[in-house]
């Protein structure tokens, strides 16, 4: 019986988010009514509210799974090494490319800041984690630099997704590693 249930529920969970992924394509999350994911999923109000408490609890879960996902991918990676950052960077490509209806959605204009800020926090700790090591530069000084190269990561690939990924991971990730790296001054 248990079992069943926890089908149910994973189903459940499954088509609300997919009702709010298909919503968020044509309007911001601040105008989606719990009504019309309701209506989109097929699934009454008291179902829903069984699950999630409101539009943003159930946009921050599909965040949340993503970024879990993504932290699993990561986590196979050790970044210290510059060839190994530039796998690790061709992975996160990789796994957006596999996930780019979603990405795209998470980072427009339509979702919330949450996910870019929480993408930005994770990106940090995974590339300057033993970064960190090999500089001697002062937290403050590195904090500046990492939410430059951060931030900047974030809208590359957003514009990236939006050319409808016009380069492959890897060139995208030689892109990102190589400004990275050597910064403006040393790009051919």
């Amino acid at each position: 019986m248990g079992a069943k249930l926890d089908r149910r529920k994973k189903y459940t969970r499954m088509v609300l988010k997919e009702a709010l992924i298909i919503l968020l394509e044509e309007k911001q999350i601040s105008s989606i009514t719990i009504k019309e994911i309701c209506e989109q999923a097929d699934i009454n109000r008291s179902t829903f509210y069984s699950h999630y408490s409101s539009q943003y609890d159930l946009l921050h879960s599909i965040e949340e799974e993503f970024i879990e996902n993504m932290v699993a991918t990561l986590s196979r990676y050790n970044f210290s090494k510059e060839d190994e950052a530039l796998q690790m960077t061709e992975r996160i490509l990789e796994y957006i490319v596999e996930n780019n209806v979603i990405c795209q959605i998470l980072l427009s204009e339509n979702s919330d800041i949450h996910f870019q800020k929480k993408g930005m926090m994770i990106t940090k700790e995974f590339i300057f984690k033993n970064w960190i090591t090999d500089k001697h530069l002062e937290p403050e000084t590195l904090e500046y630099i990492s939410m430059f190269v951060v931030s900047g990561s974030i809208y590359v690939i957003k514009h990236w997704l939006e050319n409808r990924m016009d380069k492959t991971p890897k060139e995208m990730a030689e892109i990102i590693n190589n400004f990275v790296n050597r910064g403006l001054l040393n790009i051919r």
